[in-house]
């Protein structure tokens, strides 16, 4: 496979950032699945920094979520996860960002690895997966009210699709019926009415990440179990509740395990190795009756907004078309015969 150019603004980015090292050799990580870019760049020193190239929505949510992230890690320190997420380069006490046109980069500090995880999972390592992910989102919410909220917010999302699918055009580009229109917008709607009957607006908010997937965190093995050593990858960062996470959780655990050709259906959230999961969470952060049953809403939303309303930023041309139909299809269409209820068992 032929390498693709380095686009002239990492290059340039560095130049703005003023660092007197020098780069000598530019690497791209990217994987492939998102239209962000990633380069890994190798200095003089024998340090490496690595770049984030985005052109999706808006640079001021690029920047201020950026913000909130190096608040976030600042917060973390005195804790057992002052280490864990990748650091965002600043200058002058400012997180750094370079901007030209329509494309912007940051820098990340680059996270060493240690172990990663098997494709699938072993009760043991379920086990810790779910204790982990308790114990950290218990610092995030103890630090919460000192990281400040962003732009951003769901209700605003599920607004915008509930616009955007009225469009002709929108639903042109897409593929999309015209049947589709009062389809999407129901379940707009029922996200919207369900999460605030729920105590939406009630519970605290943390920062997520939303996006767990094997490849973008690594763990220290301790025993039969492990705990969490690094992550990186802000892609899908909010500061919203803490169960926007679950539903990738679910994924890591499932029986079937990582695979190349990826769906994203509801049953990972139904298969008992996920309760399993929630059961070991549960142990160290509890959980409410409202904050399961609001798993459905976590999901709907997933599929509406990263898979339906902003896909195409998010993945490849041929995978987003796939999902966006598989959305329209089968994700949404089975979503209203899943009971919810069976979830409430780990409480």
């Amino acid at each position: 496979m032929t390498e693709r150019p380095v686009p002239p603004i990492v290059s340039a980015a560095w130049d703005a950032y003023g660092d007197r090292r020098e780069v000598v050799e530019i690497r791209e990580l990217s994987a492939n699945v998102s239209t962000n870019s990633v380069y890994l760049l190798l200095l003089d020193d024998g340090h490496s920094v690595v770049a984030k190239r985005s052109s999706y929505g808006s640079y001021v949510h690029f920047r201020q979520d950026h913000v909130r992230i190096a608040e976030w890690i600042h917060r973390l320190r005195g804790t057992r996860y002052a280490s864990f997420l990748a650091e965002v380069l600043t200058k002058n006490d400012e997180v750094f960002t370079h901007r030209e046109g329509d494309e912007w980069v940051v820098f990340y500090g680059q996270q060493p690895f240690y172990d990663f995880l098997p494709s699938v999972l072993t009760d043991e390592q379920i086990e810790s997966f779910g204790t982990e992910m308790g114990l950290f989102h218990r610092s995030c919410l103890e630090i919460s009210d000192r990281v400040r909220p962003t732009w951003q917010s769901l209700g605003a999302d599920a607004a915008s699709l509930h616009d955007a699918i009225g469009s002709s055009q929108w639903r042109r580009e897409r593929g999309f019926s015209d049947t589709a229109t009062g389809f999407v917008r129901a379940h707009c709607d029922a996200f919207l009415g369900n999460a605030d009957d729920l105590g939406y607006h009630e519970w605290t908010k943390v920062p997520v990440l939303i996006d767990w997937n094997l490849g973008n965190f690594s763990v220290g093995m301790d025993g039969d179990g492990f705990k969490f050593f690094s992550r990186w990858d802000y892609d899908w960062f909010r500061i919203e509740p803490r169960m926007l996470d679950f539903y990738f959780c679910a994924r890591v655990v499932r029986q079937e395990g990582d695979k190349d050709i990826f769906s994203y259906t509801v049953d990972p959230l139904f298969e008992p190795r996920f309760q399993k999961f929630l059961r070991a969470y549960h142990e160290v952060h509890r959980l409410t009756k409202e904050e399961l049953l609001f798993l459905k809403e976590a999901y709907r939303f997933f599929v509406l907004n990263y898979v339906l309303r902003v896909g195409e930023h998010f993945f490849q041309p041929d995978i987003c078309q796939r999902l966006q139909h598989e959305a329209v299809e089968e994700y949404l269409p089975n979503l209203e015969l899943v009971d919810f209820e069976p979830l409430l068992e780990v409480l």
